[in-house]
């Protein structure tokens, strides 16, 4: 995702790293999402990624989207109680009915608010119509 300009990484005042773009989702990491150790469970992770990969797919397929497949999940660093969580997600390929939608997780921390990319994933999804049945995306221009 670096190679594309709008997901390029970007410097802020402070040093820290951050995407350079508005995120698809952001929310606090609570204590209920948490383990015994205080670290957030992988699976509250991917279940945000998994909404944030929606609202990319739903803008691009112009309605419903079911989730059919999460490739190559990688998990960086831990997310802690207090963390703001942003997920970004962007779609990175369009076939007949399904789109690829590629997403990083970033957080700020709590007590320092420096940014960190903590995750990231391949997520597919697939556009229906209202009886759940996969139906053609749309092409847009350039497409």
């Amino acid at each position: 995702m670096a190679d594309n300009p709008k997901t390029a990484e970007h410097k802020g005042q402070d040093g820290s790293l951050s995407p350079g773009r508005d995120p698809a989702l952001r929310t606090f990491a609570m204590p209920k999402d948490a383990n015994p150790n205080g670290d957030i469970f992988g699976g509250w992770i991917m279940a945000q990624m998994d909404l944030a990969g929606a609202v990319a797919a739903v803008r691009r397929a112009r309605g419903r989207v079911a989730t059919v497949a999460v490739e190559a999940m990688e998990f960086h660093r831990p997310v802690n109680i207090g963390d703001l969580v942003s997920c970004y997600a962007e779609v990175t390929k369009v076939g007949r009915t399904s789109m690829r939608v590629e997403i990083e997780t970033w957080v700020e921390r709590r007590m320092t608010r420096v940014q960190e990319k903590v995750t990231a994933g391949t997520f597919t999804y697939v556009a229906i119509d209202e009886k759940g049945r996969p139906r053609p995306v749309e092409t847009q221009s350039g497409e």
